[in-house]
């Protein structure tokens, strides 16, 4: 379900205000309509209606008194960040031009299809959301909290963002290491975009998201007719990534037969499509992550010495939230700000004993665990500030208690790990990735498992 968005239609024609209103309840958005344009700016002005929880507004062109020309002008004087989509006959193409020159952010010619109006809509309320996240990041870096798109004032992420400075403008093989949910993305991307390189492609992929008989077509990519299926040549990832940043996540999972393949790959810089017989070179820099200890997987077989020393050129660990206690408050106020501006609302801060219980929390789902919480705790509000009743209880279940669980017959080894392993998917909320690390096995794996017990299809795709 789409986030719910608060969205004004300005049109003097009843029949076409009710046909958009519909169409846009109908995506889950909240709506205002107006049959004149001074009367949405009446209540924008009086606060009737709050500027900064309107995420978009859609006017017709042509309407008695303020036309939509001269509400874009004054609306944008006024309230420059809200987009503004204008609706235009055919004949008013020249109008709807300058109304984009005035800062409309697009417009539409009459008669529209539903599914056109809401791809533009998409797009603008994707603009309102970056903006206000822009915003909300700009106070952190007026605070020194944030650098390249990620906060955090402790001295072990300070050193992660000097780190990240020093390393961004070279061509050296990064590798990333950090528990699940520590922003290693977010680190390949600050590299990637602070550097030589960011007006390039940054092409990320996971590894372990993508079956091992179809992961080397996708970063080689393969010529027509090299195996069932291959219908139509296609370019892979090296290729679509020349001379930008090729973002290799989780790469502990990797076969050991690809590992090889993309060894040779990194030192040769070429690459050799699936089926051909003829390498491409490639000039993408290689930034890889894991959340696994590389050594223990050499150490155990599970991963190639050579390649680790080649990925590990620069090597940047990113410690786990718990070990940066001072970031936590920053980045539940950032988290707060973010998901106010999303809702509409107005809460304004933390009580103090919810802030202990934050600061307490192991988090082992890292930074995204606590956004996760966060949010869920700004849409469940219901004052202007959340307390200790709107953050979740901390949970303690022991081995001893999961077993007590199962009833008291005698499981086979095959039935006691299946609901084991459904214990582990409902405690995780799903999260493979996490539920996966909690036992002890690859993600493949647990995808395998979950087919053989029939919760998921035959087909279905390792996401």
């Amino acid at each position: 379900m789409k986030t719910k968005s608060q969205i004004i239609v300005i049109d003097d024609d009843a029949e076409m205000r009710s046909m958009l209103s519909d169409f846009l309840v109908s995506e889950n958005h909240v709506v205002k309509t107006y049959g004149l344009a001074q009367s949405a700016l009446d209540d924008l002005s009086t606060g009737a209606m709050k500027p900064q929880n309107v995420d978009l507004i859609i006017t017709d062109l042509r309407m008695p008194g303020m036309d939509g020309m001269m509400f874009i002008e004054r609306c944008k004087t006024l309230y420059p960040t809200i987009p503004i989509i204008l609706i235009t006959a055919f004949g008013s193409i020249e109008s709807a031009i300058t109304a984009i020159q005035q800062g409309a952010f697009d417009y539409l010619v009459k008669p529209f299809k539903l599914t056109e109006i809401s791809v533009q809509i998409d797009r603008a309320l994707n603009y309102r959301r970056l903006h206000r996240e822009n915003l909300i990041l700009r106070k952190e870096y007026q605070h020194g909290h944030a650098f390249a798109g990620i906060i955090g004032k402790s001295a072990a992420m300070q050193s992660v963002f000097d780190l990240i400075q020093r390393v961004s403008n070279s061509t050296s093989n990064v590798l990333i290491q950090g528990e699940s949910g520590t922003g290693k993305e977010l680190v390949a991307k600050a590299i990637h975009s602070l550097g030589p390189r960011a007006g390039k492609p940054f092409v990320a992929i996971n590894v372990t998201a993508i079956p091992d008989t179809l992961l080397e077509s996708e970063l080689f990519g393969h010529e027509k007719g090299s195996f069932t299926g291959a219908i139509h040549k296609k370019r892979g990832l090296f290729e679509e990534a020349d001379g930008g940043t090729l973002f290799l996540d989780e790469i502990g999972d990797m076969d050991l037969l690809l590992q090889s393949k993309l060894l040779r790959a990194i030192q040769e810089k070429k690459i050799r499509p699936v089926g051909g017989n003829v390498d491409v070179p490639f000039s993408a820099r290689i930034i890889a992550a894991t959340h696994k200890d590389l050594k223990a997987s050499i150490r155990e077989n599970h991963f190639r010495e050579d390649l680790y020393y080649r990925l590990s050129v620069i090597p940047i660990v990113i410690p786990p939230l718990r070990h940066r206690t001072d970031d936590i408050p920053i980045l539940a106020q950032y988290f707060l700000e973010k998901y106010n501006s999303l809702n509409g609302l107005s809460i304004h801060s933390f009580s103090q004993d919810a802030i202990e219980r934050l600061i307490a929390t192991p988090w082992e789902g890292n930074v995204r665990e606590l956004e996760n919480i966060i949010e869920r705790a700004v849409v469940l509000c219901r004052d202007n500030e959340i307390t200790l009743k709107d953050l979740p209880q901390a949970e303690s279940t022991s081995v001893e208690t999961v077993i007590a669980q199962f009833n008291e017959e005698l499981p086979t080894l095959e039935g006691l790990e299946k609901r084991y392993i459904r214990f582990v998917l409902d405690k995780t909320g799903g999260r493979k990735e996490k539920a996966s690390q909690i036992l002890g096995i690859n993600r493949r794996t647990l995808y395998r498992k979950e087919r053989e017990y029939g919760w998921v299809s035959e087909d279905e795709s390792y996401e």
